[in-house]
């Protein structure tokens, strides 16, 4: 049976009679019996008429039909009519698929056709979530059989609009479609969002956000429509039929890309994200998220863990280190009494560079190279990256943040991705765009509602980029990526292990963030909770990788 939100509401008909009964007022929660919703109404029963004792008892006999009716109690008011049965299932029917929220009815002025035969005119008010108040007006014919009075029941009765075999019902407003860069309807949950079914609004993501341009504007989210009770075609409609059209979304997702990312991600037990762009144009070729309800792909802030080493070594760069430059590594570093270490306390051998260093992810020596790094190095650094602006992609996103630091020990935590450090899976996909692309492009979602694109600050160096770029792909070849190394394409990546919260040992989110040497492909997986980045987020990125061909 079709659901839907209601108020009925029946105005007065203008009297000619001076003499009055009182108006009875009520309102009344029902609890839902058989298909019935909660019913609040007000039932306002009209004057007697009493020039005629024939007329005022036929309006008495349908006030009682009427406050039934309004009270959403069919069986009552069908016990009223000449054809209880159909009544009941009419009235059933309009009341749940309209689940007025306040319902009106009043009778109007009576006249006697013949003896024994009262026409009286009536008016139903509702109040509908999602299409505010409808009203409209009908009549009934009255009869006395047997010496009572009764109500002939027939189906325009209800509505004048409606037929045998009909219903009223609440159609939401034709929503155009969101968008894939293909022109095909966008398969991602978590980026399309939710309409409320109540409503007809959008509730959640690009439905929320782009709510008036899907649906035409303003105007009601639903109508009120007839349609056929067995097959709920719609036959009329009768409210919004003016209503524009609504202009489709159109995103830039990859449907390729975007199913591959899903397929990665299918099976996963831990809240995860994959993002992957264009590092030539920005564009955001897929975002998935598991589970699909918050977008933490877009949305979410972690602290990102080694795979902020990428930024840090670019200031190092800056600062003219080598990737062949002598790096120690030892099991500890010591800051004002904080001890730093490497995971699992791993060291590397006498004679390792900073390449080496990077690709196996030495926090000691990152901890330990602090001190070639002002306090606003890595702030400053983390601009060229787009990092601290304000991105306008067409969506809701999280940009990052590196804050200046306050301490030497605030700057050792940030030079490997932690203390206040944090970033979204798309920053860190975009941070590995940048390096590939050799200058940072600002992510983008939906195209035609970017106003203004975000540019970096600063642009790094040539060199910096050669480094970059060559210590990436040592993490795949030589190093914790090797979840990639037999994988085509030349990835080149960067893996993480990020510590929160205040458990000991720390709990720990998985990072891995890459680009495709062959192609223009940046992307970044997230596992939250997840463990290690090379032995749990790599999988989920060679798995992503190996969908993709």
């Amino acid at each position: 049976m079709m659901r839907s939100d209601g108020y009925v509401d029946h105005s007065r008909y203008g009297r000619r009679r001076s003499r009055r009964r009182p108006v009875v007022a009520t309102f009344v929660a029902l609890a839902a019996t058989a298909g019935i919703g909660y019913w609040a109404y007000e039932a306002l029963v009209a004057d007697d008429d009493g020039d005629d004792p024939q007329v005022a008892a036929a309006t008495g006999q349908l006030d009682k039909f009427l406050s039934a009716w309004a009270a959403g109690d069919a069986g009552r008011a069908a016990r009223l009519t000449d054809t209880p049965r159909n009544a009941e299932s009419l009235i059933t029917s309009v009341m749940t698929n309209l689940e007025p929220s306040r319902t009106r009815i009043s009778s109007g002025t009576g006249k006697r056709e013949t003896e024994g035969e009262v026409e009286i005119p009536f008016t139903v008010r509702m109040t509908l979530s999602g299409a505010g108040d409808y009203q409209w007006h009908s009549k009934a014919q009255v009869v006395r059989k047997d010496g009572s009075w009764t109500v002939e029941f027939h189906t325009p009765l209800i509505h004048p609009d409606m037929v045998p075999g009909q219903t009223l019902a609440l159609k939401s407003r034709e929503r155009a479609e969101i968008l894939d860069r293909n022109g095909k309807e966008l398969q991602s949950a978590s980026l399309v969002g939710a309409v409320d079914p109540k409503t007809g609004k959008g509730v959640s993501g690009l439905q929320a956000r782009y709510d008036k341009q899907l649906t035409g504007g303003g105007g009601a989210a639903r109508s009120v429509v007839v349609v056929e009770r067995e097959s709920g075609r719609i036959v009329k409609r009768l409210t919004g039929t003016g209503d524009t059209a609504g202009k489709a979304v159109r995103t830039t997702i990859d449907p390729e890309v975007q199913e591959a990312a899903a397929a990665a991600l299918d099976g996963v037990k831990k809240n995860a994200a994959l993002v992957a762009i264009d590092p030539g144009t920005g564009d955001v070729l897929a975002a998935a998220n598991v589970p699909s309800g918050m977008n933490r792909a877009l949305e979410g802030r972690y602290p990102p863990g080694s795979t902020f080493k990428v930024v840090t070594s670019a200031a190092l760069l800056e600062q003219g280190m080598k990737p062949s430059d002598k790096a120690d590594c030892p099991k500890f570093a010591y800051v004002d009494g904080q001890r730093f270490e490497n995971q699992d306390q791993f060291t590397l051998p006498a004679g390792s560079t900073f390449e080496d260093a990077f690709a196996h992810s030495c926090n000691t020596f990152f901890v330990g190279a602090r001190g070639k790094l002002s306090d606003a190095a890595l702030h400053d650094t983390a601009e060229a990256f787009g990092i601290g602006g304000s991105w306008d992609a067409g969506t809701v996103t999280y940009d990052g943040s590196v804050p200046v630091a306050t301490s030497d020990n605030d700057k050792a935590a940030a030079t490997i991705g932690q203390a206040r450090t944090q970033a979204s899976p798309l920053v860190m996909a975009s941070i590995a765009a940048t390096v590939k692309e050799g200058a940072f492009k600002q992510p983008v979602l939906v195209p035609d509602a970017v106003k203004k694109r975000h540019e970096a600050a600063a642009r790094l160096p040539a060199g910096v980029v050669s480094g970059l770029r060559e210590m990436m792909r040592a993490t795949v070849t030589d190093g914790a990526g090797w979840a990639l190394k037999d994988l085509p394409g030349r990835p080149h990546a960067k893996t993480g292990t990020a510590e929160f919260g205040s458990d000991s040992p720390p709990r720990t989110h998985a990072w891995m963030i890459g680009y495709q040497g062959d192609r223009e492909l940046a992307w970044s997986v997230l596992l939250e909770d997840g463990g290690s980045g090379g032995s749990d987020a790599g999988p989920i990125a060679a798995a992503f990788l190996k969908k993709l061909g």
